[in-house]
């Protein structure tokens, strides 16, 4: 199944307003999750061809730094209109190539094209400011510089936001950027290189490059000209930018990592919300979410009617292919990450935790697996020690606020966490104690342009989204005009 817009299934890089082969001619095949066939093949650039997408940005960036806001907000908004023009087509191909559900994709095509429209606005008021002076005669000041070319290295989970999140503060900011999607789904960022050039983005400020992981990464990463990256992936990987990032010389980097997010369900809350909010938290894309409840927390006067009900509903969930009407839950990304699942589970049964609905490869094959509760999880089990990325659910009882909190906080991640509670004091000690940057209290939806999307510790740094999404991208200028020929103060 291929989009209803032929052109925007792109089997080739673009770079500099052009579309490129592999100077040797290599290429990856790109599956389909839900039934392991080959989609198609992309390039594979070459460390040199991947040094001239480099060569392209900076020569665009000397041109569209000093173009005006309002015409880089245009081009911004034509590519958000075209993207919503064509949802439906992309929603098909971003389903094709990852095999979440056809109506996540949708939503993620709307959630990605927010990012390009809000920072189009939002760019407008990226102003400096005045700074009264202590200086006789002197007017002192700031303005906003973009930093230069900007490297986006994004994720297979979410294959357009985590572009359009990153793309559209810096190409609203006046930088240039050079995205290196995942390997795994490639199609997503080529076609919104296709629309970008529909919308009128000139050559060189929007580019698409796919190369071997570990070399595309250091070429993009060690290239001095690279003054910012934006990375979305695993910590272990995320330690590998860093690494290369500073042997380069000293420029900016924003992180976005993994998660081991707690889902809190405390002696008052609303049991019926908490379990409707803790399917949603867990199996969204398959579980394949950093900020995807990982171990959830109930308090134990609660604990045996949650896990109940929980289990009634995580067994009514539909699990097939992202064309199927009414699925919930689709396969898992590759046979690393169904591999990596079962032997979780296994280790959780094992080490005496009940597998109360799933915990077997789904009768569908493949790499698919059923989604799984997992109860009397505890410390030293892989489901709850690890970030799971799969449709299993380690649930667990507490007895105090302090003692789910103090078990919360027991990970060197800190992304997000939930929290379902009805008294204001707790919900109050949850959100200022817990050691996650981002707290969802009793709802899943809690992301979106506006605001500041990052993790703490081991999860990452910097933010994405919000006024803060800029800072990657810009550099505060200070000047000090002085001899204005203004009056001097008095002399003692």
């Amino acid at each position: 199944m291929l989009p209803g817009h032929p052109i925007l299934f792109k089997s080739l890089c673009y770079v500099d307003g052009r579309w490129i082969h592999s100077d040797s001619a290599a290429t990856v095949a790109v599956h389909n999750p839900a039934d392991q066939s080959v989609i198609g093949h992309v390039p594979m650039l070459e460390r040199t061809q991947i040094v001239a997408a480099i060569d392209a940005a900076q020569r665009a960036f000397e041109a569209w730094r000093w173009v005006p806001q309002q015409q880089r907000s245009a081009a911004l908004l034509r590519w958000h209109a075209l993207i919503l023009r064509h949802q439906d087509d992309l929603a098909a191909l971003l389903s094709l190539e990852q095999g979440k559900p056809l109506a996540e994709s949708r939503g993620e095509i709307r959630y990605a094209a927010s990012f390009i429209e809000w920072f189009a606005h939002e760019a407008q008021r990226l102003a400096g400011r005045t700074i009264p002076t202590h200086i006789d005669g002197a007017h002192l000041g700031t303005v906003m510089e973009p930093v230069g070319v900007a490297a986006l290295i994004t994720p297979w989970n979410f294959p357009v936001a985590m572009i359009t999140r990153k793309a559209a503060a810096a190409i609203a900011a006046g930088c240039t950027a050079i995205v290196k999607p995942a390997h795994e789904t490639p199609y997503s960022a080529l076609a919104l290189a296709q629309l970008a050039e529909e919308a009128g983005f000139p050559a060189g400020v929007f580019n698409v490059v796919i190369g071997e992981p570990q070399t595309a990464m250091e070429a993009l990463v060690s290239d001095t000209r690279v003054r910012a990256v934006s990375f979305t992936g695993s910590t272990r990987v995320g330690a590998l930018v860093t690494q290369t990032a500073a042997r380069a010389g000293i420029k900016k980097v924003a992180l976005e990592l993994g998660g081991n997010a707690p889902f809190v369900v405390t002696e008052d809350a609303d049991l019926d919300q908490a379990v409707k909010v803790a399917v949603a938290a867990k199996f969204q894309t398959s579980g394949q979410d950093c900020c995807a409840a990982n171990r959830i927390f109930v308090a134990r006067a609660l604990y045996e009617t949650f896990v109940a009900r929980y289990a009634a509903a995580v067994r009514a969930l539909k699990t097939g292919p992202a064309f199927e009407p009414g699925v919930e839950v689709g396969p898992l990304m590759h046979q690393a990450a169904f591999d990596g699942t079962v032997a979780r589970v296994a280790d959780a049964r094992e080490k005496g935790a009940r597998i109360l609905v799933g915990g077997q490869p789904h009768a569908l094959g493949g790499w698919y697996f059923e989604p799984t509760v997992i109860a009397d999880a505890a410390p030293g089990m892989r489901v709850y020690d690890e970030e799971n990325f799969a449709p299993i659910s380690a649930v667990c009882a507490f007895d105090t606020l302090d003692e789910v909190i103090a078990k919360a906080n027991d990970t060197e991640y800190g992304l997000a966490a939930y929290v379902c509670a009805t008294n204001v004091n707790t919900i109050f000690q949850l959100v200022r104690r817990l050691d996650f940057a981002m707290i969802s209290v009793n709802g899943v939806k809690f992301t979106g342009a506006p605001i500041p999307f990052g993790g703490m510790k081991a999860s990452g740094l910097g933010r994405e989204g919000g006024v803060e999404g800029f800072e990657p991208f810009v550099e505060t200028k200070y000047f000090c005009l002085g001899n204005l020929g203004l009056p001097l103060a008095a002399m003692a």
